[in-house]
């Protein structure tokens, strides 16, 4: 396995594409957790979700020479992500519900005041009652709360991903976390949210690089 940590993006990109393909593997690890929140936060099972983030990690590969670096990597292919997972809800005539109301700002729902990360890990029960208090969640104040508060974009970039105001942003991540605070307490990190467990990155990282140099 390639030793990424010390790697930027941009470093990366150049090299692969400058012809090292093999390098394209630290893209992979490093976006997975991501692109996964992103297939979960759709309502895409297991499955499909890895076929999403496979689909978006070689269509990112496809289009690294149109990437110009105006923008942060990460929003880009989280952005490659989101437009797979629409046009596959597209394919199946899933409607999109379109909300909007009226709040102020808020602090983040996730606070991460509680460093005991493995505890939170181990509780596997309340995994079950974060997903599915956030499945029950209309569509569009899912993705908001998905792309704020678990894959860490601004309100700025989320606007902009979404098509939608800051202020749309910022009302519909204040509903979401209202629905959430009748199954959650707000103490608890995000980071335990739909997590791409480790055992799975080997297989995806195998099953993308395979289809990369077979292009």
């Amino acid at each position: 396995m390639i030793q990424f940590e010390n790697f930027t993006e941009a470093e990366v990109i150049r090299r692969v594409i400058e012809g090292e393909k093999a390098l394209y593997e630290i893209i992979v690890r490093r976006f997975n957790p991501f692109l996964y929140k992103i297939g979960r936060s759709y309502n895409y099972n297991h499955q499909d979700t890895q076929d999403l983030m496979q689909e978006t990690f070689i269509d990112a590969y496809k289009s690294l020479l149109q990437f110009e670096g105006r923008a942060d990597f990460k929003t880009w292919i989280i952005r490659i992500m989101m437009n797979n997972c629409y046009r596959k809800r597209e394919k199946a005539s899933f409607k999109n519900e379109i909300m909007q109301d009226a709040n102020e700002y808020s602090t983040p729902m996730f606070s991460n005041k509680n460093n005991d990360i493995d505890k939170i890990i181990q509780n596997r029960e309340l995994r079950h009652i974060i997903e599915n208090a956030l499945r029950k969640i209309p569509f569009d104040y899912r993705m908001v709360f998905s792309l704020r508060e678990i894959s860490g974009l601004n309100v700025s970039e989320t606007a902009e991903m979404l098509g939608i105001s800051e202020t749309n942003v910022k009302v519909r991540l204040n509903r979401a976390k209202t629905m959430l605070r009748r199954d959650i307490e707000n103490d608890y990190s995000a980071n335990e949210l739909f997590e791409f467990n480790l055992i799975y990155c080997d297989p995806m990282v195998e099953n993308v690089m395979k289809k990369i140099n077979e292009l």
